[in-house]
């Protein structure tokens, strides 16, 4: 059985076995898995390596891209500016941002750039992969162009764009960028050690991601919508080797942290805007999750989704509570909160699997952690 490093309570001996289980085989190589109760970790483990070759065993405090799990944390960003009265979700991002006006956008709303409704999934002018570490070229070409849909009518994946979009409307209101404000305002008071643009200083620590098998995608056959959008840079799982991709501000996909650092960030939202003796949202502030943007199949993910205000909900494709929101990343990474049973689930690793929406190496775990809060 594989070494699990770390504490956990014995009333979740099952999250432990499902973690061991995955590293035996071999579906995980290196892998944290964080769930916190009321705000309080009752289970904090790791194990595997930091690479395919095992050179070195995973610690307690490696870290690793999570690529769109990073997203969360813009969201919670937007959020705590909406519920300081600084961000209003139903005004017009040009409000803040004048020149996104421009190629008929004056009337798109800040809550479409949250949903992916936005019609702004991909650049319309050739990128470049070091583009993504360039922020004005990344908003001024998304400022200009038209949207590739009617905005608000559907969504279709803003994968990598929404970071940048989100990102400028909170340098527009703060006068800083969305990885300093982070810094001070989120992960500072919560002592969380994730990061969006890591220092050079931090790259000792890190278990670079073990990209995914190779897709077909002649046999995907995607449509001309996602080719637009998802080829331009193509997202490829090797740029968290790069130094440009660690230190760049990529606030939808180059999150450094593990399954404890983003657990104990997003614990807030599983405890109506506090943990810990830290309230960083009112409880209202927090209901503006549960507020349904969008309900239907993603043009660009091809799978039924249902977003509140940020954050995916409850549906068919991930059937969690009512009261219960998460998000995850390219190859695996998942973030689950259930504000009913105030439970933070968290898995990240970095051994990636094919695909946006992950495996069921995280879904595994999260209901393995949620039957026992549920008194399963």
């Amino acid at each position: 059985m594989a070494d699990i490093k770390g504490t956990w309570d014995p009333r979740f001996d099952a999250v432990t076995a499902a973690l061991a289980a995955s590293l035996d085989s071999g579906a995980d190589v290196g892998a944290s898995v964080a769930v916190l109760v009321g705000g309080e970790p009752v289970v904090d483990i790791w194990g595997g390596t930091v690479d395919a070759e095992g050179s070195a065993p995973w610690q307690q405090d490696t870290i690793t891209n999570v690529w769109s799990t990073t997203k969360t944390m813009t969201f919670l960003v937007a959020l705590m500016l909406a519920d300081r009265g600084e961000l209003d979700f139903h005004a017009s991002v040009a409000r803040y941002w004048p020149e996104f006006a421009a190629g008929g956008k004056e009337a798109i709303e800040v809550r479409h750039l949250m949903a992916h409704t936005a019609g702004l999934p991909g650049w319309a002018e050739p990128m470049a992969p070091e583009d993504l570490a360039d922020w004005e070229r990344c908003t001024s070409v998304l400022a200009a162009q038209e949207p590739w849909w009617e905005p608000g009518t559907s969504s279709g994946y803003h994968a990598v764009t929404q970071g940048y979009l989100i990102g400028e409307v909170v340098r527009r209101i703060t006068g800083t960028t969305i990885g300093t404000w982070f810094a001070s305002e989120v992960a500072g008071p919560l002592g969380a050690d994730f990061h969006i643009g890591l220092a050079e200083s931090e790259d000792h620590r890190v278990s670079f991601v073990i990209p995914p098998p190779p897709v077909d995608l002649v046999a995907l056959n995607p449509s001309e919508l996602v080719i637009r959008a998802m080829g331009n840079p193509l997202l490829d799982a090797t740029y968290p080797t790069q130094a440009w991709w660690r230190r760049a501000e990529i606030p939808a996909a180059n999150g450094h942290g593990n399954a404890m650092s983003v657990a104990l960030i997003q614990s807030i939202i599983a405890g109506r805007g506090q943990a810990r003796g830290v309230r960083l949202l009112s409880e209202a502030g927090c209901d503006r999750i549960f507020e349904e943007q969008i309900h239907g199949t993603d043009q660009i993910l091809g799978s039924e989704y249902r977003f509140g205000m940020g954050y995916g909900l409850s549906s068919g494709m991930m059937p969690i509570g009512p009261r219960a929101c998460f998000w995850g990343g390219y190859g695996g990474s998942l973030i689950v909160m259930d504000q009913d049973l105030d439970l933070t689930v968290c898995y990240a690793m970095n051994r990636m699997e094919a695909g946006l929406e992950g495996d069921v190496r995280g879904a595994t775990i999260m209901l393995a952690a949620a039957s026992v809060a549920a008194g399963g």
